[in-house]
């Protein structure tokens, strides 16, 4: 074969390769990979799951996308993802996600929507005498997974009333456990408290007589976040999500009855368990849907993430939220 001939079929590759690619990245832009959690501070998720899985999709025709859904314990869990570039968009909480943003120097997250307010709360064994965090001095609080939202909190309210805790021990022990196994521990007191969100916070209180100490009813517990490549690259994409995002809270704040049958029949279908309609009910006054974004509370959350030892300087926030 010629030196030329050899060249025509080298570039012959080349444009081949070249047009693949290219129709990969069109294919992938028409696709919107969503992480969200089985907990009700994730409603428009689950309600969004649902309707998807009903044949009635919601985000599907508004963005123009198809919308694929990534499940995931709690935050740490799902900024892996983003920073592995797995998914392109998650409900998740403040604190990872500032925390990623704080690990990236503000070049990764990318907040582009409240979702919820509310919905977590310290729950304490009924027979305890547990009212101060220095009561909690050789105690064992539960959190969904280390450095998630609730996390954060627990050891921040534990430092703030004088207990010394570390990630590791500490004068209490602030032990990292997936929601679903929090109960079991609670009820056979291997737990002495848990820090956590809806709906297994009523879980606790309904099936093993759990007593609210704690309750983060005005906090921000779940924001939207993107990548921020993703922002760049595909911004009316993420824009129409943003939108769609924000009609759906309007709708499940319009129509509580529908979404809260949604998210039982999610919640049902995630963790394979039984999930009572007055524990959904009684869940859902917990929660406030939302769209807002407060810069001030997320401030609050970069203090409480020093206190907790995940941040060591208070990083630049002027970049975080980036509502498209």
């Amino acid at each position: 074969m010629t030196r030329r001939a050899c060249l025509r079929l080298g570039s012959a590759s080349l444009a081949a390769e070249s047009l693949s690619l290219a129709s990969a990245h069109a294919a992938d832009a028409r696709v919107l990979r969503v992480g969200h959690f089985p907990n009700i501070t994730h409603v428009q998720a689950l309600v969004a799951f649902a309707m998807s899985r009903a044949g009635k999709a919601w985000f599907e025709p508004r963005v123009g996308a198809r919308i694929d859904w990534y499940h995931y314990n709690a935050g740490p869990s799902a900024t892996e993802a983003l920073f592995a570039q797995s998914i392109d968009l998650t409900y998740i909480g403040p604190s990872p996600a500032i925390n990623a943003y704080a690990r990236s120097h503000g070049e990764e997250m990318r907040i582009i929507s409240g979702a919820v307010n509310g919905g977590s709360a310290l729950v304490v064994q009924p027979g305890e005498n547990l009212r101060t965090p220095a009561d909690f001095r050789g105690k064992r609080i539960g959190t969904p997974q280390l450095g998630n939202t609730q996390d954060v909190s627990a050891r921040a309210w534990l430092t703030a009333g004088g207990v010394h805790v570390t990630q590791t021990g500490g004068e209490a022990n602030v032990i990292p456990t997936a929601n679903p196994d929090q109960l079991a521990l609670f009820q056979t007191k291997q737990l002495d408290a848990v820090w956590t969100v809806e709906p297994w916070v009523s879980r606790l209180e309904r099936d093993a007589g759990g007593k609210v100490l704690v309750d983060d009813h005005a906090a921000v517990t779940t924001v939207l976040v993107a990548r921020a490549a993703v922002l760049e690259r595909q911004r009316p994409l993420v824009k129409r999500f943003v939108d769609a995002h924000a009609e759906l809270t309007q709708w499940i704040v319009a129509h509580p009855d529908e979404a809260k049958a949604m998210v039982r029949d999610d919640l049902m279908a995630e963790t394979h368990g039984a999930m009572p309609k007055d524990l959904v009910a009684h869940a859902w006054e917990r929660i406030t849907p939302t769209t807002e974004v407060s810069l001030d509370a997320l401030k609050q959350f970069v203090a409480a993430a020093q206190q907790a030892g995940f941040l060591h300087a208070a990083p630049d926030l002027d970049r975080l939220v980036a509502i498209p």
